[in-house]
């Protein structure tokens, strides 16, 4: 489906069934690649039917229906094949047949949380379990995913390839999860999720800080999700955290893209309805009982959003909800940002002495978030020389062009307040 020739409401609609449509035809035909194509192709009549002859009654049962001929017009054609082939070498027919089961418009159950778990496979690495999502279950073309990460097509489009496969070998069934496994595998789709946020939110390289389509499509899959799992507060403490996150997105670069550290951005300019909406959501899983990492990194991120001014920030409960995670999560970053915290309360001091001990964890070496931390509780702590070399050896480890600008910047301007 090309997305820039589809009327936007039918492009969003095309986009909101595809991972149904896809499940249902995966669930029924059980090859996960042919599937995708025929789905593909039903997309492709949809974006150029619908707008010429409105959209059907049952737009879902009617992509189904499309993507379920043109799947038994391919096996089909392949039997027939198949059978040339047979007379010619043995003078026998083939008598394979593949039974169909005929599509029931209006009565197919939402697969897309099924679609989820099989993209999030354990038998698919990170990478390729995030493009085949996007791809499956976010609807993106293999171009979109390949500029999103910023690879060439071809090399996306074998990792998808190479994704479709391992399933297949796999054998994994196409089914619903079980109490079990949705318990035991429903975590690597919510990190999957949560990895194609944060890429969106900050991109890890290019020219821009922000790739708003990445995290406004992760958005999406997490309402799906919640939708589907209403009482499980973690999938709800997820979707707080991305809206509570990106609530701050207009106000996180100025006209030319640079970086706007938190601390001096324009509030006025963070999102009050995601806000609001993020805040509840955390509210209603945090009082339901069971607390999961999710949930307090979307307190924590509420407790940013309702300070009306950097200086109103909340710091010491901030740092209490960072050292109930850290017992909770044995993750770098959050022990990174248990040091910020910890240097807001206690003082900068305080917080370098925290990053020492980071600094033997290999997960973080060469990262520039250690040393971008450290250069400024340098300066905070007025050890100027050295918040400048820390500050370049930060910019030197980022691929991220706005966030290497920003520490060079901060790096002149230490040296020129020193001249």
């Amino acid at each position: 489906m090309t997305t820039s020739s589809v009327n936007p409401p039918i492009e969003r609609l095309l986009r909101d069934l595809a991972p149904q449509v896809l499940g249902a035809v995966v669930r029924r035909f059980r090859d996960f690649s042919a599937s995708e194509d025929a789905v593909q192709e039903a997309l492709l009549a949809a974006a150029t039917q619908w707008p010429r002859e409105g959209v059907p009654d049952n737009p879902q049962g009617w992509l189904v229906q499309v993507a379920a001929r043109r799947l038994a017009d391919h096996v089909r054609s392949e039997s027939a094949r198949r059978r040339r082939e047979a007379i010619v070498v043995s003078l026998v027919p083939a008598e394979m047949q593949v039974a169909l089961a005929e599509a029931g418009e209006g009565d197919e159950p939402d697969d897309t949380l099924t679609l989820l778990f099989l993209c999030c496979h354990p038998a698919l690495s990170l990478p390729s379990a995030i493009a085949l999502t996007l791809r499956a279950v976010g609807g993106l073309t293999t171009a979109e995913i390949a500029r999103a990460f910023l690879v060439p097509e071809a090399t996306m489009a074998q990792r998808i390839s190479r994704a479709k496969q391992s399933i297949k070998a796999s054998g994994v069934p196409f089914e619903r999860p079980t109490p079990e496994e949705r318990a035991e595998r429903l975590g690597a789709v919510l990190h999957v999720l949560y990895l194609i946020f944060n890429e969106g939110y900050t991109a890890s390289a290019g020219p821009a800080l922000h790739r708003s389509d990445l995290s406004s499509e992760a958005i999406r899959l997490a309402r799906v999700v919640h939708t589907l799992l209403p009482d499980d507060g973690e999938v709800a403490g997820l979707l707080a955290l991305m809206l509570l996150t990106d609530a701050r997105r207009a106000a996180r670069t100025g006209s030319a893209g640079e970086l706007i550290p938190l601390d001096q951005q324009d509030r006025s300019l963070w999102d009050q309805a995601a806000i609001a909406e993020g805040v509840a959501l955390v509210t209603r899983a945090l009082s339901s009982g069971s607390i999961g990492a999710y949930q307090l990194q979307a307190a924590i991120a509420a407790v940013h959003d309702e300070a009306a001014r950097a200086e109103e920030t909340d710091w010491p409960q901030i740092l209490a909800l960072y050292g109930v995670l850290m017992q909770m999560s044995d993750n770098p970053m959050v022990a990174l940002n248990h040091a910020i915290a910890t240097a807001m309360v206690h003082g900068p001091a305080a917080g370098l002495d925290l990053l020492r001990a980071l600094d033997e964890d290999p997960r973080l070496a060469g990262h520039h978030r250690l040393d971008a931390v450290r250069a400024h509780l340098l300066e905070r702590a007025g050890d100027r020389e050295a918040a400048i070399e820390s500050y370049g050896k930060a910019a030197g480890c980022t691929t991220s062009l706005p966030e290497r600008d920003y520490l060079l910047t901060q790096a002149a301007r230490l040296r020129e307040a020193g001249v």
